[in-house]
């Protein structure tokens, strides 16, 4: 069997990270006389590679996030009294493995949106299935879809190991079916032990007001708390520093 024979075979059991690098492992060990079982580990080292990379891949992009985020490249220096300590160790993603959650609330544009997103594909990169989701708009439109739709999306909110409910509250007041539908999901995930960071503008004193029902508010605040870390973000916007960067080189002359 020569070398195409083999690539060819590799791909008909599935290896394509091996038949992806064949050739040059064989001339990598021609060139090294190097011997067989470090040939064989190098392609199957291939294999797990581009297996563990399509795999993060699948995730991030079942994951509805729509950008790959980090810490690294967040500003802490415009805002020094943020937690900083706080998100990083939320981005160590040891509260998956607790089951905990977390809520980051505070004023907008001070970066709950940020840290919240650059925890969650983390969470895809170390192999944690993630559902992502603009709160409001997602239980919003949960309360308007058919029945096989409602139980679609139901299952993937509940069985991801993290939800991520991003701007809870933007519109103020949701609605009485997104209401019930976001206790729902709070009680099953508190139920399977499963984590849920919740970004809000909103501080969890006024959430009766926004749910309109300060009862259910209770309830599901006693369940998201009751294992909880609590970041609040106070300071400058950075969207306003940004476009007021934007004004200045605007009107700078050519």
């Amino acid at each position: 069997m020569n070398t195409q024979e083999i690539e060819n075979t590799l791909r008909k059991l599935r290896l394509s990270g091996m038949a992806q690098t064949l050739h040059t492992r064989v001339m990598q060990a021609q060139a090294a006389q190097e011997p067989f079982l470090d040939t064989l580990t190098s392609l199957l080292q291939d294999e797990l590679d581009q297996r563990r990379s399509r795999l993060m891949t699948r995730r991030y992009k079942l994951s509805g996030l729509d950008e790959k985020l980090s810490l690294a490249d967040f500003d802490w220096r415009f805002n020094p009294k943020l937690p900083r300590g706080a998100c990083f160790e939320l981005h160590s993603l040891k509260f998956l493995s607790e089951g905990t959650n977390a809520l980051l609330v505070g004023k907008p544009g001070t970066g709950k949106s940020h840290v919240a997103k650059a925890v969650a594909y983390q969470s895809t990169l170390q192999g944690y299935d993630v559902a992502y989701v603009e709160a409001d708009g997602a239980l919003a439109r949960y309360a308007l879809a058919d029945a096989g739709e409602r139980a679609r999306l139901l299952k993937a909110w509940v069985a991801a190991d993290l939800l991520l409910l991003d701007d809870l509250f933007l519109a103020r007041r949701i609605g009485e079916h997104a209401a019930e539908l976001l206790q729902m999901i709070v009680h099953q995930r508190y139920k399977l032990r499963r984590s849920i960071v919740i970004t809000s503008n909103r501080v969890v004193q006024d959430w009766g007001r926004h749910l309109g029902d300060a009862t259910m508010a209770t309830t599901i605040l006693d369940r998201l708390m009751h294992r909880c870390a609590m970041l609040e973000f106070e300071g400058k916007s950075y969207r306003l520093k940004e476009a007021s960067a934007r004004l200045v080189t605007a009107s700078d002359p050519a």
